[in-house]
């Protein structure tokens, strides 16, 4: 069951959410960012920033990237998986979504561990992992280069506007 604004209230009026939890404060988070982010960041999302691609193969190819973060996702590993060659499936994955395939890759990347350091504690060379990064290191140059802090840094102050 799903509504939208004040229609949460019309179900709470119909005793349609007796007994069950409304987590409104889950959901925001997994869908808004700071409302004034620090250093003049911009809001972001990896998925909607890129262009879904019309050529069904890339479609749904990026539906598995977003799937298989800590697979092999190199460009000719893609391209392989997309049955093209490595030059034709860059200049395709480029002209269908705006991007080369590796920064759509490493933005969906920090996406996640933007994510997973927004909600819990979970240890950062955990998420460098799972995120596919491999080491914390290489996880905290991505994420410096697409959000502008560290992961850290943003771990803490996520926790400090959620307080």
């Amino acid at each position: 069951m799903a509504s939208v604004c004040t229609g949460a209230f019309v179900l709470a009026d119909a005793g349609l959410l007796d007994g069950r939890r409304a987590a409104a404060l889950q959901v925001a988070r997994y869908l808004v960012l700071f409302v004034k982010r620090p250093g003049g960041q911009s809001q972001f999302s990896a998925q909607l920033a890129a262009q879904a691609a019309e050529h069904a193969p890339l479609r749904e190819l990026q539906a598995w990237i977003a799937g298989n973060l800590d697979a092999d996702l190199s460009v000719p590993a893609l391209a392989e998986r997309a049955h093209m060659s490595v030059r034709h499936f860059a200049r395709a994955f480029k002209a269908q979504t705006g991007q080369t395939p590796a920064a759509y890759v490493e933005a969906l990347r920090v996406e996640a561990a933007r994510l997973a350091l927004e909600c819990g504690d979970v240890p950062v060379e955990t998420i460098a992992a799972r995120c596919g990064f491999g080491t914390v290191e290489t996880l905290r140059r991505a994420f410096a280069r697409c959000v502008g802090v560290s992961p850290s840094a943003y771990r803490s102050r996520f926790a400090a506007a959620a307080a």
